[in-house]
C-alpha cells in the first residue's frame, strides 16, 4: 500500500523504487518527507535517487554503503584541444590506482582527516586509520571514474571524478547497520535490497556516534577526490580555475518550511539556490554543471536534483557471467561494438566493460528535463576521456 507521507516524484516513477521509498517513509516518522529524483531506480533498502527528510531517526541504509559518494569538477586552465588526450589518459591510468583493496602507489603521508580518523568518537573508526591512510587518493570499481571532458561552449577542458569514501567507509557502513539491527559490529545483517531499513532515533548515543563517523567518511572522501583531481592537474601542467565538489550519498541537517530537518541523499545531488553541482552522464554522454534555482518545484524537491542519469540494466544483465576471462553466460551488451562506437566519438577509453556501457543508463538530457524549472544548466561537458576499472574487477560495494 503506498505511504501516506508527502511524496514528490520526477519523471516516471518504477514501481520497485516507489515500494522502497514508501518503506523509508514509515520508518522515517509521522512527520517524513520524501523525493524521488528523475534518475531513481531501486537500491539497498532505499532507492538511488531517493531523499528521505525526516525529524527523528537516521537509516545507516539510507545514506548507504558507499557513504559520501560525491563527485568533483574542475575547470583547467587548458583547452581541450591544446592537449594530447591519449597520452595524457595513459598517465592517469598508469597513476591513479584503480580497482577494489588498491592501496595509493603514492601515499599520502598527511592530511587533516587523517587527525580526524585518529580522534573518532567510535573506536572501530578509529582503528582503521591504517586502512584509511593506504586507500586515500585511490578510486575504486563499479561506476566511479576519472574523466577529461571538452565544455561544448568555449572547449575549456574540465577534470571530474566521481568516487566515496573506499574501504573506510563501507566498513563504518557495514558496522553501523549491523548495530541498528540489534547486532555487534562485525556481523553480517541481511543485505537483499528488499530489506526493510534500519532506523535509529535521533538523539540517542548510536545516531550520535553514526552522524559522527558519517561526517569524518565525508572528510575523507572529499580529500580523496580532492588528490586525484589535484594529482591530474599536475599531470597536465593545468591550473584549477574553478572546482564543484559535492556528496551526493549524505544526510545534512537543514531548514526546509521554517523546520530543522534531517535530509538524507541517496544518489541525489543538493540543488539550493545558486549551489553548484557537477553531474555526470554514461561514459558517452554528456555530463553537466548546475546550479539551484529557488522555485517552488525546487522547494518542494527539498532542493534535490539527480546525482546521474540512473541505470536502466543491471550490472549482470549487462555483462553476463564470466569465469576469469571465460565468458559462462552471455550479457546483452556487445561491449567490443561499443569500445568502437566510443572511438568513434573521439572517447579515450581506458579500462572499464559492458556494465558500464551507455546503453546501461538513461540520457542525461533527459533525465534533467524533468526536473525542469528547480535548476540551471550552466556547462555541458562532453566527455574525450574516460577511465574505469576493467571489467574483470568484482564491485562487492552496494550503494
Amino acid at each position: 500500500m503506498p505511504s501516506t507521507h508527502e511524496l514528490v516524484a520526477f519523471g516516471p516513477v518504477e514501481e520497485d523504487a516507489r515500494a522502497q521509498i514508501d518503506r523509508c517513509l514509515e520508518k522515517g516518522g509521522e512527520e517524513a518527507r520524501g523525493v524521488l529524483c528523475a534518475d531513481h531506480h531501486k537500491g539497498y533498502s532505499m532507492p538511488i535517487g531517493g531523499v528521505l527528510a525526516s525529524q527523528s531517526v537516521v537509516m545507516p541504509a539510507g545514506v548507504g554503503y558507499d557513504i559520501a559518494c560525491g563527485n568533483c569538477a574542475v575547470r583547467t586552465s587548458l583547452q581541450a584541444s591544446d592537449l594530447d588526450v591519449k597520452r595524457a589518459m595513459d598517465e592517469i591510468w598508469n597513476t591513479i590506482s584503480f580497482g577494489v583493496g588498491r592501496s595509493n602507489d603514492e601515499p599520502i603521508r598527511d592530511a587533516p582527516v587523517f587527525d580526524a580518523i585518529a580522534h573518532s568518537p567510535v573506536p572501530e573508526q578509529r582503528s582503521m586509520l591504517s586502512l584509511a591512510k593506504s586507500q586515500l587518493g585511490t578510486v575504486g570499481s563499479g561506476n566511479h571514474y576519472v574523466d577529461l571532458l571538452e565544455d561544448r561552449a568555449d572547449g575549456r577542458l574540465w577534470v571530474g571524478v566521481h568516487f566515496g569514501s573506499r574501504g573506510f567507509g563501507h566498513k563504518t557502513a557495514s558496522g553501523f547497520l549491523a548495530l541498528a539491527a540489534g547486532r555487534t559490529w562485525g556481523e553480517r545483517v541481511n543485505d537483499s535490497m528488499d530489506a526493510w531499513p534500519k532506523a535509529i532515533q535521533l538523539g540517542t548515543p548510536l545516531a550520535d556516534d553514526y552522524l559522527a563517523a558519517m561526517n569524518i567518511a565525508g572528510e575523507y572522501a572529499y580529500a580523496g577526490r580532492d588528490w586525484v583531481v589535484n594529482r591530474v592537474l599536475t599531470m597536465l601542467g593545468a591550473r584549477d580555475e574553478l572546482r564543484v565538489h559535492n556528496h551526493h550519498n549524505f544526510a545534512w541537517w537543514e531548514e526546509h518550511d521554517g523546520q530543522k530537518w534531517l535530509v538524507v541523499r541517496k544518489g541525489a545531488t543538493p540543488a539550493f539556490p545558486g549551489q553548484l553541482g557537477f553531474v555526470g552522464g554514461s561514459m558517452g554522454d554528456d555530463a553537466v554543471i548546475i546550479r539551484g534555482k529557488d522555485s517552488a518545484a525546487s522547494r518542494r524537491a527539498l532542493y534535490s536534483t539527480v546525482h546521474g542519469a540512473g541505470r536502466v540494466m543491471g550490472r549482470m544483465e549487462a555483462k553476463g557471467k564470466w569465469k576469469g576471462a571465460r565468458c559462462v553466460k552471455p550479457g546483452k551488451v556487445n561491449w567490443r561494438e561499443w569500445q568502437d562506437t566510443l572511438k568513434t566519438q573521439g572517447v579515450e577509453l581506458r579500462g572499464a566493460g559492458a556494465d558500464e556501457a551507455p546503453e546501461c543508463y538513461k540520457r542525461l538530457s533527459e533525465v534533467l528535463e524533468y526536473h525542469g524549472d528547480t535548476i540551471d544548466i550552466l556547462h555541458t561537458l562532453q566527455p574525450i576521456g574516460v577511465a574505469m576499472a576493467g571489467r574483470d574487477t568484482f564491485d562487492p560495494y552496494k550503494d
